[in-house]
């Protein structure tokens, strides 16, 4: 028997839920579809938020030939294969999952018939095609980034399950419970509606009914509001605040739930935006800490992640380079830029070198003119910042 999630694969952007930043009246993947026109696309984002149905839907609509690929399960053969089916239909969208793991093999059979637009190329993943994907691929691709479904929006698609699930009694407040433990996956939310009709005798679905099926405790949302981005931020500011045991407590919270992933990219942030310069090393530290829990996993994952949280929350605070680089920014964004001074071009015979130099250290200027003299690092009063501005004003005296 298909599984509930497969039989309702939107045939329509109309049918996928979320992604209104993306699809709707005058949204971007929706004009494409209207102008009969579409182009070679990343999608990415967290898995169960919508990246294969909208390539279905797009394929759907435009009624285009298409092939499903896996960048990892696939082999070269079956790309030669996708390529040669694209040359007879004259031109085909190639859907491929996990597109970040797509090796170089792959990849340059592919590239010339990107370019030429033989292959139409739908590249899905949940890594940031920034980082994870060959810039060769990358710029030949418009790059969409999917958001996180909400509570509502998972709500909305778990009604649209009724037409599928017949006799199907489920409450509201059930219904909340199911797309709160899903955090934002609909596929997850799916499959545990389906799991809990099919698992009661008379298709009534309760909490108590859902609770058999899946016992994961439900921390972070209420029934008004998405709670779980609460968390993550009382999280980063208990240990910005130094309140350690607060720290350890919603640490702990997401550790049951189990959402590691947002614990490593708050855990990372929190190092260089709250902790910076007034404890340099624990960037490195917290990176040490994640991979430790990734290569032991749940439940000694907790240990590490504890001891980091613990020594975050303790140490010294310094906010002074968010606020630099902010400042920096802020004025490039206002046109406060001006023209790199000559002598420090590249190749240019005026550079004066400063290893050259007692201390390494020698004036000149590389401030573009209209911001010469702007100071954007402004130190904070913790003993490595003063440590470090002891230095540099005696490297500058020529001590």
């Amino acid at each position: 028997m298909e599984l509930l999630a497969n039989q309702m694969r939107p045939q329509s952007l109309k049918e996928v839920i979320g992604q209104k930043h993306l699809i709707g009246e005058g949204k971007v993947l929706t004009n494409l579809v209207s102008n009969g026109k579409i182009f070679s696309m990343i999608l990415y984002g967290k898995p169960g938020i919508g990246k294969t149905s909208i390539a279905n839907a797009l394929i759907n609509e435009l009624k285009i030939r298409s092939k499903f690929l896996n960048a990892t399960t696939n082999n070269k053969a079956d790309f030669d294969i996708a390529i040669e089916e694209a040359k007879m239909y004259g031109e085909m969208i190639l859907v491929i999952d996990e597109i970040h793991r797509m090796n170089k093999d792959k990849q340059d059979i592919l590239l010339p018939h990107i370019e030429s637009g033989l292959i139409i190329l739908i590249g899905l993943t949940t890594s940031n095609p920034y980082h994870k994907i060959n810039p060769a691929i990358r710029s030949r691709c418009q790059i969409f980034e999917l958001k996180e479904l909400s509570i509502d929006d998972l709500i909305e698609g778990l009604k649209r399950a009724y037409d599928y699930l017949p006799h199907l009694k489920i409450d509201d407040e059930a219904l909340r419970y199911i797309a709160t433990l899903s955090s934002g996956d609909f596929r997850s939310a799916l499959n545990t509606l389906e799991v809990t009709y099919y698992a009661t005798k008379d298709h009534v679905v309760t909490i108590d009914e859902i609770k058999k099926i899946n016992s994961k405790p439900v921390f972070f949302h209420d029934k008004d509001e998405d709670g779980h981005y609460q968390v993550l931020s009382a999280f980063q500011k208990s240990i910005r605040g130094s309140d350690v045991d607060a720290a350890l407590h919603y640490l702990a919270r997401l550790i049951v739930a189990g959402d590691l992933d947002s614990i490593y990219r708050r855990m990372s942030v929190i190092a260089y935006e709250d902790i910076g310069l007034a404890n340099p090393g624990i960037g490195p530290k917290v990176m040490a800490a994640i991979q430790a829990a990734e290569l032991v996993g749940l439940p000694e994952a907790r240990i590490p992640l504890g001891q980091i949280v613990t020594e975050m929350a303790l140490s010294p605070k310094s906010n002074s380079t968010l606020l630099g680089i902010d400042a920096a920014i802020s004025d490039i964004n206002k046109g406060l830029a001006g023209e790199i001074p000559k002598h420090i071009h590249e190749g240019s015979p005026d550079y004066i070198y400063p290893h050259n130099y007692k201390n390494d250290y020698v004036r000149q200027e590389y401030m573009p003119d209209k911001l010469k003299n702007k100071k954007y690092y402004m130190k904070k009063d913790n003993k490595y910042e003063a440590n470090l501005n002891r230095i540099y004003e005696e490297m500058r005296s020529g001590k």
